[in-house]
């Protein structure tokens, strides 16, 4: 037989994931000779034997490779035969460059859920078992190569059975990481509010105290968990009295998906997405009669719900079939990000959780639970990229020459770095609007650039100028001397909604939302753009509407409902008999007329959710909000979605922009409030004509441009009747429609964009 040798270099989520041990045991399949190791470019494998079997093994890694690796790359090289008298596993070595990818944490697999019910297994109840096919990898991470020295696992050494498998090729737990057991690994613990150590088992004490109505912090893969019964109204509602969220909707964790099927719809597509190895929250529909307290999920068709995800959750259901579900909301303050450290939790948290249920095993990185819905069987909407998912890259239609970073918006927030042709975007990062959130932001942009050596030549900002995420870039790209890029906030969107299509050309872009700092110094948020990633140019957008109070507004939807009637009607607005006016204060109108007249703290805007916020308010739906685009949602939710009919708007061009004038649309809805058409109708209705004004300015564009392709981005396409009716009317008369999957259509897509246009605005340079 005549031997040839290959070095393969394979590139990917390749660590972490059984790899190695997959390679071991090719090879000794197939006869081959050699060895595999890790080091911080991906895995390097030596084989060494006949072409014919070499080549079966290239076939096959590429064909039969573990499930949680995801290989970006295989590169071969011809070299002298050695003459190796066996296959080994090799150490992993350290190199200069780091390019390796990260796996993201994953559930627990069935091996492993079937072991920790075992009475007669090892591990049986440890609420820490996991394997190279599931658990903590992204969250425990601190550095590569992906070894246990480099992870927060570091201090628990492991017993000798633990390392016996460990050290097996042939063992599902070879070189997992985390891997432990009750001898030598991780441990939970039951303490109250002041720290002290409540005795008995953590586990079954928790869920005694669950039954009983107590509010537990559970710490979980990315961080605390406050959770009480689901099905206990009491407990429900001093959860929201004590964390102050009195009405944004609060998600679940259900035992299994027949748990789940009692209370909402489940589509075979969403039952396959609860039940991948991300495990996200799927925003699923209400049945009629559902029996969950309202307080969950107050004025809303949809509830979140989740399954467990580690062995710890899996045990706080099967230990007692009274607990099914679970509230699972994210463990912060209003504003902040989720905690992850114990201590934290306790001067956190101590007075919303009566206790605490922790654990030894430190998270080094946050990460909140994903967020998702399923709009049609062929497409999902994400809402929030988080636990799960990240750190994956985003394959990019365009290839990055230099490393960019992109630092995202405001609100919802993430950052990415681009390198290659790969977006790595950063875990959720929430509002900036606290100090312990902008810690937060700039000590995940410090991780990832160290995690993956990824060093930015370039910084990509909002031209917003006052978000805190344009100032950490600025500051950045002054103190490094690297180049900064202002990006206008919608270009942005629409930029990501392409990037997440691989679309790499013009098109006519959508951009709905409440906020974006606007070329003009307006608040944009209705914009129809002609953009690729290199630029744009607006050509369409709602009439401008002072935005009295500014930020204000957004927190009090009855200024805009003001506002809107003022500028149809003026001050006969007044004598309208409309419940609006009943619940009008006169005296607060008086201030606000003034500041509208003379343009005091009344920015001019030309937001799409503004619009909707008037709307709700000027219908009775909600006055002021208590949590982001409450208005608009609620709006959406009373919609009768069976009603047909829609209201006018105007569209006239001056020069070269449309303007959309909507005060037909105000005038027409207070026709029907002063005719009793209820407030669903009126919904109805009134979506109805914002997907008709859609289709007619595409129209009009397509008309001019010849462009036949619409990207649609921004928060208001979480709307799942704006985003499926308005793709269905734009498909029917003739349009390419790109809806934003992978991506979240709102502010958390808008680093992936930023790092887009920042590569091509300097291609030529």
């Amino acid at each position: 037989m005549v031997k040839e040798r290959k070095r393969l270099e394979i590139k990917g989520i390749v660590q972490g994931v059984g790899f190695r041990p997959f390679i071991y045991r090719l090879a000794k399949n197939y006869n081959l000779k050699g060895f595999v190791f890790n080091n911080t470019k991906g895995v390097i494998v030596d084989l060494e034997g006949s072409r014919s079997s070499i080549e079966n093994v290239i076939r096959e890694i590429k064909e039969q490779s573990p499930p949680l690796a995801r290989i970006k790359g295989i590169e071969s090289k011809k070299l002298p035969v050695k003459g190796y008298k066996d296959f080994v596993i090799k150490y992993s070595r350290k190199e200069d460059e780091k390019i390796t990818l990260v796996s993201p944490d994953i559930a627990i697999c069935e091996d492993c859920k079937k072991e920790l019910l075992d009475p007669s297994d090892r591990r049986h109840d440890y609420p820490f078992i996991n394997c190279t096919n599931c658990g903590p990898r992204f969250t425990i991470i601190k550095e590569l190569p992906y070894d246990r020295k480099n992870t927060t696992m570091k201090k628990f050494k492991m017993c000798r059975d633990c390392k016996v498998e460990y050290e097996d090729p042939g063992d599902r737990r070879f070189h997992a990481q985390p891997d432990a057991c009750p001898l030598c690994g991780p441990e939970v613990s039951l303490v109250d509010r002041k720290g002290k150590e409540i005795n008995g088992n953590p586990i079954d004490k928790t869920i005694k105290l669950l039954k009983s109505g107590k509010i537990v912090a559970i710490k979980g893969l990315g961080g605390f968990h406050l959770a009480c019964d689901a099905k206990n109204k009491e407990a429900v509602s001093l959860l929201r009295v004590r964390k102050k969220r009195p009405n944004k909707p609060l998600a679940l964790m259900a035992k299994d998906d027949e748990v789940i099927k009692k209370y909402v719809h489940l589509s075979n597509e969403e039952k396959e997405s609860l039940e991948s190895p991300k495990t996200p929250i799927l925003l699923l529909r209400k049945k009629e009669g559902c029996t969950l307290p309202y307080e969950i999920a107050p004025n809303n068709k949809f509830i979140g719900f989740m399954l467990p995800y580690t062995p710890l959750h899996i045990l706080l259901f099967h230990k007692d079939k009274d607990i099914d579900v679970l509230v699972m909301t994210s463990g912060n303050r209003k504003g902040a990000p989720i905690i992850f450290k114990n201590e934290e939790a306790l001067s956190s948290l101590g007075d919303i959780a009566d206790y605490f249920l922790m654990h030894n095993r430190d998270i080094h990185i946050h990460a909140d639970d994903s967020v998702l819905r399923i709009p049609s069987p062929d497409s999902r909407l994400m809402m929030r990229r988080s636990r799960g998912y990240v750190p994956e890259p985003i394959r990019s239609p365009i290839d990055f020459k230099r490393n960019i970073l992109g630092c995202g918006g405001h609100l919802r927030n993430t950052f990415s770095l681009a390198r290659g042709n790969e977006i790595f975007v950063s875990h959720h990062l929430g509002h900036l609007e606290t100090l312990e959130s902008e810690e937060s932001y700039e000590r995940g942009i410090e991780h990832y650039i160290g995690l993956f050596n990824i060093h930015p030549e370039i910084i990509a900002v909002d031209k917003h100028p006052t978000y805190y995420s344009t100032q950490i870039g600025k500051k950045m790209a002054l103190k490094n001397d690297k180049l900064l890029i202002e990006v206008q906030h919608h270009h942005a969107h629409i930029a990501s909604c392409l990037i997440d299509n691989g679309v790499n050309r013009e098109a006519i872009g959508i951009a709905w939302d409440g906020t974006g700092h606007g070329e003009d110094g307006a608040i944009w948020g209705s914009e129809f753009l002609i953009a690729d990633l290199k630029g744009y140019k607006r050509k369409a957008h709602l009439k401008y509407k002072p935005l009295p109070g500014s930020e204000k507004a957004i927190e009090e939807p009855w200024r805009m409902a003001a506002t809107n009637l003022y500028t149809l009607m003026g001050e006969d607005f007044l004598n309208l008999d409309i419940g609006f006016m009943k619940r009008l204060d006169l005296d607060k109108w008086k201030t606000l007329r003034i500041m509208i007249d003379k343009g005091i703290n009344s920015p001019k805007t030309s937001s799409m959710g503004r619009l909707f916020d008037a709307v709700s308010s000027l219908i009775g739906i909600r006055d002021e909000i208590t949590y982001l685009g409450q208005a608009a949602i609620e709006l959406e939710m009373i919609m009768d979605e069976d009603k047909k009919g829609t209201y006018c708007f105007d569209i006239n061009k001056e020069g070269e922009i449309y303007l959309i004038d909507s005060a037909p649309v105000i005038r027409s809805i207070v026709d029907d409030l002063m005719n009793s058409v209820d407030a669903s109708n009126i919904s109805s209705k009134f979506h109805r004509s914002v997907v008709e004004m859609m289709v007619q300015v595409s129209k009009l564009l397509r008309e001019e441009t010849g462009i036949n392709e619409v990207a649609l981005s921004g928060g208001v396409f979480q709307n799942l009747f704006i985003r499926n009716i308005g793709t269905k009317r734009l498909r029917e008369e003739g349009f390419k429609v790109y809806n934003h999957n992978n991506i979240p259509p709102n502010d958390g897509g808008i680093s992936v964009g930023q790092v887009a246009i920042a590569s091509k605005s300097i291609e030529d340079n």
